[in-house]
């Protein structure tokens, strides 16, 4: 399963990839309530991983009240549970089937001077900015460029993970706790790589992100290009 994922540095550990992986599947529907998992030995295969990294990522989800592990009959789906998924408020999946694990390639990262075009937001004319291209899986359907309020701190590029709001956390001790999206479509920005489809210049789907932490104005910024013929936002409400 971890794919270009298992070997960085900078990825997830294999267990919460596969963690993070079953709780989208079980939000898209991929994984319903009361279905039962196949074999550990087999989804341990499944995975190109071991048994006891399989049970690990098992274990997490039935922590988070999504597994009911039964001994002598196997593992089974429990949906409609809260979660603490680091995923949780990444909103593209597959176009087709939905789900799929969120992973990064990090194009660049530096401290930079806001532009005009973004909203008022944290205490600093500058911030941090990230680009990266994204993939679902192994496929890339998005690029995104992210910033951090300069008055928030600043990450060293060493510390940069698949995910930014674990990265936060780890670094700067800051939690994300909301944020709110505006999608419309946007103009592709001429430093997106080769690899993601939509060229530089022409129109795709686009989503602007405020996001917020432990105070009360926004801390981050971020602006999102992704391809409609591999990914799509999706919300759901419960």
């Amino acid at each position: 399963m971890a794919g270009a994922g298992e070997h960085r540095s900078d990825a997830l550990p294999i267990h919460l990839q596969i963690t993070e992986m079953m709780i989208r599947d079980i939000a898209a529907g991929r994984l319903v309530d009361g279905q039962k998992l196949p074999p550990e030995r087999q989804m341990a295969q499944a995975h190109d991983t071991t048994v006891r990294t399989l049970r690990k990522a098992l274990a997490e989800l039935e922590a988070q009240g999504l597994l009911d592990r039964r001994q002598g009959s196997g593992n089974y789906i429990r949906a409609g549970e809260p979660t603490r998924a680091v995923y949780s408020m990444f909103r593209l999946e597959h176009a087709q089937g939905g789900g799929g694990l969120p992973r990064a390639r990090l194009l660049s990262v530096g401290s930079h001077p806001k532009d005009a075009g973004q909203p008022a937001y944290g205490s600093a004319d500058h911030g941090t900015r990230f680009r990266r291209l994204r993939f679902l899986d192994d496929t890339p359907i998005a690029v995104e460029e992210i910033w951090l309020d300069g008055g928030a701190g600043a990450i060293p590029p060493e510390m940069v993970q698949d995910s930014l709001y674990l990265t936060y956390k780890r670094a700067l001790k800051l939690w994300i706790t909301r944020a709110e999206d505006r999608v419309g479509l946007g103009i592709v920005p001429d430093w997106a790589p080769p690899d993601f489809t939509p060229r530089p210049g022409s129109t795709t789907a686009f989503i602007q992100r405020l996001s917020w932490a432990q105070t009360q104005d926004a801390v981050e910024f971020s602006r999102t290009w992704y391809d409609t013929d591999r990914a799509l936002y999706v919300q759901r409400l419960v």
